[in-house]
């Protein structure tokens, strides 16, 4: 059985979180808050919790670098950012990165999100 610290690719991640029901990818919506595309829920930074972060770098390019987001909301419905790292976040609604840094955060262990 591979150990979450085994998963070293975005993919590979991805793959397992989905695997444990994080199948909803949160994005920017025109209202500057995140949406659940799937279920057009929309969401307050006070509404989520970044549960964990996992970062990735490109083996020879920087623009490759990419952050994931795990993300769980009050009535622990699961879901994710994904995002290009640092000046090359592909991000360009105004106020992401704002809304981002008001999210609480609780860094959990790999075993909690995967066991």
């Amino acid at each position: 059985m591979e150990k979450p610290g085994e998963m070293t690719t975005l993919s590979r991640v991805l793959e397992k979180l989905h695997e444990k029901g994080f199948d909803h990818e949160l994005k920017m919506s025109d209202h500057g808050r995140l949406q659940n595309t799937d279920e057009q829920k929309i969401y307050n930074p006070e509404d989520l919790t970044i549960i964990k972060t996992y970062r990735f770098e490109g083996e020879s390019d920087p623009s490759d670098s990419s952050i994931l987001y795990v993300m769980e909301d009050q009535d622990g419905n699961k879901g994710y950012i994904l995002d290009a790292y640092g000046a090359y976040s592909s991000h360009e609604e105004a106020g992401f990165d704002e809304f981002i840094q008001k999210i609480k955060v609780e860094d959990r262990e790999d075993q909690l999100i995967f066991g």
